[in-house]
């Protein structure tokens, strides 16, 4: 495949950026996206020319940090995948690949296509823990939840902390993150003691990083490589709403 990469290039977060155009030839249609990048890089170091930031680590689709959005959309035009899931024969010979870091206030270009996703970090120091005395560790069925608590639970769980989320929406909002992190304890008794403490601080916290407001338009459930439902949302607004009246 003979490809046509336009990419955004920034020395550093208060650099001016901009796209530049890459020419790519022989590029196998089995090759994940970030290979191609690879070779790319490869070709650049070869000529004495700075090769692309981009952000990788497990290339299994566990970590997360492969945030890429390739022409328009978060982690590219598959569903349920994160970047270094995606593959070359998703595209065509000849095609321009657009190729941008997330665009959000909270998430600064560090440089080309790498984002600082420390905000994630501290909503989750805000709050996003059980830190309570339990004791020893107690056997795993000495405490009865019910099954759909613990699914639902594990569902929310799942959320890897990419912001696919958030660049998919249009205010830049973090409700689907927080409310998966904020659901994966509310449902379940160990979360419950700090339960009222969790919600406000880590919603306060969101609020405070500059994040947007939900308007309901589910991209980031269309986006979220994990497929995290928004019903997470409702559950976290609930949560939050009897934090403040009781």
């Amino acid at each position: 495949m003979d490809l046509k990469l336009k990419i955004w290039r920034q020395a550093a977060q208060d650099a001016p950026g901009k796209f530049v155009m890459y020419p790519i030839q022989n590029i196998s249609s089995e090759a994940s996206f970030l290979e191609m990048l690879d070779i790319l890089n490869e070709q650049l170091v070869a000529k004495g020319e700075d090769p692309v930031a981009f952000d990788h680590d497990c290339r299994e689709g566990i970590c997360g940090m492969c945030s890429l959005f390739i022409n328009g959309k978060p982690h590219g035009p598959d569903a349920a995948i994160t970047t270094c899931q995606l593959h070359m024969r998703r595209f065509n010979d000849g095609d321009t690949i657009v190729i941008e870091p997330w665009r959000a206030k909270p998430f600064p270009v560090i440089k080309d296509l790498m984002v600082d996703r420390t905000a994630f970090d501290e909503i989750i120091q805000a709050g996003g823990f059980v830190s309570v005395n339990t004791g020893g560790v107690p056997d795993a069925n000495a405490i009865p939840i019910k099954k759909r608590n613990a699914d639902l639970a594990m569902d929310a769980a799942s959320c890897i902390g990419c912001g696919a989320c958030v660049a998919a929406c249009k205010n830049a909002s973090a409700m689907l993150f927080v409310s998966a992190k904020v659901s994966q304890f509310a449902l379940l008794p160990q979360g419950k003691v700090e339960a009222k403490e969790r919600v406000q601080k880590m919603v306060a916290k969101m609020d405070d990083l500059g994040f947007g407001n939900c308007t309901n338009t589910y991209a980031c459930e269309a986006e979220c490589p994990k497929e995290i439902s928004v019903t997470n949302i409702a559950r976290m607004n609930r949560e939050f709403l009897c934090a403040k009246v009781s």
